[in-house]
Order: structure tokens, then C-alpha cells, then sequence
């Protein structure tokens, strides 16, 4: 895939490097010397220029861009040009961020591909942690309904996967992993996660202190959850 990223900064920059690691060509642009010097021997070709200045965006192979992303942040003039240029310039995928809700809703406007908001996202996720009382992973599916992985809670270490039945709160079980401590080689301590059989082996298998679960649901499912099992007096008939 060939990706063309606007704007470089930290957002930006990691952005592109993460999709150069993954083996994609990467163009990278930004209008500040220094945010190009610091990706230059990462990506696959950087440029400096203006990118809401249509005869400067003209300049790039737009019509051999798969995707392209701006990533410019608070200049909103800037991002909103560049969004603007890359549809009359008929690339075939356009992203963009978005910094507040009133960027969002002009971005909306331009009917493009995906609209990111990536602040918004890191707030939400660390929310979800803090509130369900445990160390999670979530993947918000739609604007209701989540993919969490959380460790099992201690009210069920003890008991079979199979006698969880998270039905009842409004929650499907996907799947358990249990990290597994082993030494290698050279004697040294490694550790690794390890999917367990959730349709054979994993249903007769006991709950173990660390195990994880990946759970699908709605956020209200998940508070519903959290707090009965943060409830002391609530007793579950696992």
C-alpha cells in the first residue's frame, strides 16, 4: 500500500513510521524542517511544502496514493484545505483528524473515508480502564459497543470457563489466554500469552489468577459488570 501522511508531528510522524515498519510505502509531508529531519531516514520519501496550497499538493503522485491521511492537528485552516484539495485531486481513500467536535462535524461535511480522533480515543480507552477496576484493552466496534480484554476478576479465579456464563450480563465471551512462564536456551525467564481452547479445553479449564478475557458488549454492560464485581457484598452463583 502507498500511504501519503500530512503532517509530521507526533501524531503524524508515529503514524508513518508504524506503516513503514509494517512494509508500506510512506510519503511523508509537513511544512517544518525539523519534523521532516526527524523522519527522513525512516520513510520512504519526505517533502517539505504546504499541503492546503493547491499548486504545492499538485506537485505530489496523488493519483498513485492509496490512502491518504492528514494528520495536522491544530492548525484546523490547514487540515481543512489540505481535505479539501486531496478530494479535488481525486485520491481514492482520504482520513483525517480531528481535534474537537466542531472539526469533526466540518470534516463530516467533506464525506470522506474515516475521520480520526485519536485524543478522543486515548481518553475513552483510559476511562474504560479506570472504571472497570482492572487492567483493559478495548476496541470500540461502534459508538456502543466495545471489544475488551480484561483479566479475570478474583470472584471467578477458581471456577470453569464454562460456568462463567457472562449472559447474564449482557456479555459474550470471545476467548481466555493465560501467560506462561518458561526458560529459554540460555536460562533466561521468558514469558508468553497462550490462547486457551475456548470451545474445548478452556470451558473444563479453571480460572487462574492473570488469566485474560476478551468480552464483546455495550459500555453499559461493562459498568453494569465492574461495579457487581467491585461490590463486595454481591455474590456471584459461578
Amino acid at each position: 500500500m502507498r500511504y501519503l501522511v500530512i503532517g509530521l508531528g507526533t501524531y503524524g510522524r508515529n503514524l508513518a513510521i508504524n506503516l513503514t515498519l509494517l512494509g508500506n510505502e510512506v510519503i511523508g509531508v509537513d511544512n517544518k524542517q525539523n519534523n521532516l529531519e526527524a523522519v527522513k531516514d525512516k520513510l520512504s520519501s519526505v517533502y517539505m511544502m504546504d499541503c492546503s496550497e493547491k499548486n504545492s499538493l499538485n506537485m505530489l503522485p496523488l493519483k498513485n496514493i492509496d490512502i491518504a491521511i492528514v494528520a495536522i492537528g491544530e492548525d484546523f485552516r490547514s487540515s481543512l484545505r489540505a481535505v479539501a484539495l486531496l478530494k479535488e485531486g481525486g485520491v481514492k481513500r482520504i482520513f483525517a483528524r480531528a481535534i474537537d467536535d466542531l472539526h469533526q462535524s466540518i470534516l463530516e461535511a467533506f464525506s470522506i473515508d474515516r475521520i480520526l480522533t485519536p485524543e478522543k480515543r486515548a481518553a475513552e480507552d483510559l476511562s474504560n480502564e479506570l472504571n472497570f477496576h482492572s487492567q483493559v484493552t478495548s476496541l470500540s466496534v461502534t459508538p456502543e459497543y466495545l471489544v475488551s480484554k480484561l483479566e479475570v476478576p478474583k470472584k471467578f479465579v477458581g471456577f470453569p470457563y464454562r460456568n462463567f456464563n457472562l449472559a447474564r450480563f449482557g456479555l459474550i465471551l470471545i476467548s481466555a489466554t493465560r501467560k506462561k512462564v518458561s526458560k529459554n536456551l540460555l536460562g533466561l525467564v521468558t514469558e508468553e500469552e497462550i490462547l486457551l481452547d475456548i470451545e474445548r479445553k478452556a470451558q473444563e479449564e479453571t480460572a487462574e489468577v492473570g488469566d485474560c478475557i476478551v468480552v464483546v458488549g455495550t459500555k453499559d454492560n461493562f459498568i453494569d459488570f465492574a461495579k457487581k464485581v467491585a461490590d463486595e457484598t454481591t455474590v456471584f452463583s459461578v
